[in-house]
């Protein structure tokens, strides 16, 4: 499926800015030794400032699903991303804890409506036959900013300044900013006020409680969230702990998973589009529960054995995602789409925290004899469990169907 010149200039801004957006988030966990250091902080005082990001997003998107539908979509895509900058910018100016957590919840606010339209503008934009292979695109930002934010964060931070990831991002957004403005097409309120005047101001969650198909997609992208968020939040200390890998030799896994989904993401859409979104999904779905195994059962291996299943784990995670994402935003009609999806993007973010809590209550550190970090235990249940998520989305993505 080919794309005019005006369809690969608007995938490039909203693929550009959910670069800036997801690198925004991912850039601060290799921040925390400096900014423990810098601001005289505990790790958990550290890991307030991930969590309120997180937090905040799933709170803005979650309230902003009562009215966005009601917005132009244009208008509300370049408010949203500029107040986004703005929050970033905050983010490096910010000389205090007190001040940069405050600046986290900002940006988490702006970051997560702005994750909630990018994904409805490519549903609008693009018709079903292309929407895969434009979400492929879109979704390639979450491998690049793997591949190149992790790293450049590890970076940066090694020089002992923490503040210009930050200003690297606004510097990269504002470009990205005015490409969206020519680049975003014009369209109208999605619900027309005299309708909308007569909606009960819930009617967004209402209207979803009573249709099955979108309590199935929601159900679907829920489990698929909280199975591999239950995994990636121990990749690292299980790979440094258990495996042998040093601190430095992580951005290994990022730089590799990340490029290789650079690759596999757009082919993977374009293959969604040509043979169907329902039969990939479920066919990415089941082959992902190889590697989600393998991450969570490997024994003491070479550097590049456990390169090749954490690399596979990122490739297939990804392949998964694609097709389903695109299943959710079909499963909703054009005008009530921004609204769903809202509430889709809160319920992922939640997801991810409750995510994180469960296996955290399964997951235990140990110390072994003469090693000079912790490894863990537990992981392989953790496996087990993602798996059986796996098999429950598989279920409802088999049921799904698409509307629009």
């Amino acid at each position: 499926m080919t794309y005019n010149r005006q369809e690969k200039l608007l995938l490039a801004s909203l693929a550009g800015a959910k670069f800036t957006h997801i690198m925004d988030f991912m850039v601060m966990m290799p921040l925390g030794p400096i900014l423990m250091k810098t601001m005289d902080i505990t790790a958990q005082q550290f890991g307030f400032l991930v969590a309120s990001y997180s937090i905040s997003a799933g709170i803005a998107v979650l309230l902003s699903a009562l009215f966005i539908d009601k917005l132009p979509r244009r208008k509300s895509l370049l408010f949203v991303y500029l107040g986004f900058i703005l929050g970033t910018l905050v983010c490096g100016i910010s000389n205090s804890y007190f001040t940069l957590m405050l600046a986290r919840m900002l940006t988490g606010i702006f970051g997560g409506v702005l994750n909630a339209l990018i994904l409805s503008t490519v549903g609008d934009s693009f018709s079903i036959e292309k929407r895969a292979g434009a979400m492929g695109v879109v979704l390639t930002a979450f491998s690049a900013a793997a591949a190149f934010g992790v790293p450049f964060g590890i970076y940066l931070a090694s020089l002992g300044d923490w503040n210009w990831p930050f200003f690297v991002i606004v510097i990269l957004a504002l470009p990205l900013w005015f490409g969206m403005f020519y680049f975003v097409p014009a369209g109208e309120k999605t619900v027309k006020p005299k309708d909308a005047v007569k909606e009960a101001y819930f009617e967004v969650f209402l209207r979803v409680l009573r249709n099955p198909n979108q309590l199935t997609a929601l159900g679907m992208s829920l489990a698929l969230v909280l199975g591999q968020f239950m995994i990636i939040p121990y990749i690292s200390p299980y790979m440094v702990g258990n495996i042998g890998f040093s601190q430095m030799q992580l951005v290994y896994i990022y730089l590799c998973g990340g490029l290789s989904t650079l690759v596999t993401g757009p082919i993977i859409g374009r293959f969604a589009d040509k043979y169907g979104h329902k039969r990939l999904f479920l066919i990415f779905a089941a082959f992902s529960i190889i590697p989600l195994l393998l991450v969570t059962h490997l024994p003491k291996v070479a550097l590049p054995l456990a390169l090749v299943a954490s690399t596979l784990f990122f490739i297939f995670i990804s392949g998964r995602i694609i097709p389903s994402s695109t299943m959710v935003i079909s499963s909703v009609e054009t005008r009530f789409r921004a609204g769903f999806v809202s509430i889709n993007t809160a319920m992922q973010q939640f997801a991810a925290g409750l995510a994180a809590t469960i296996s955290g209550s399964v997951v235990t550190e140990i110390v072994v004899k003469d090693a000079a970090v912790k490894a863990i235990s537990g992981y392989h249940i953790v496996g087990y469990m993602a798996v059986g998520l796996t098999l429950i989305a598989m279920l409802l993505g088999s049921r799904l169907k698409a509307v629009n």
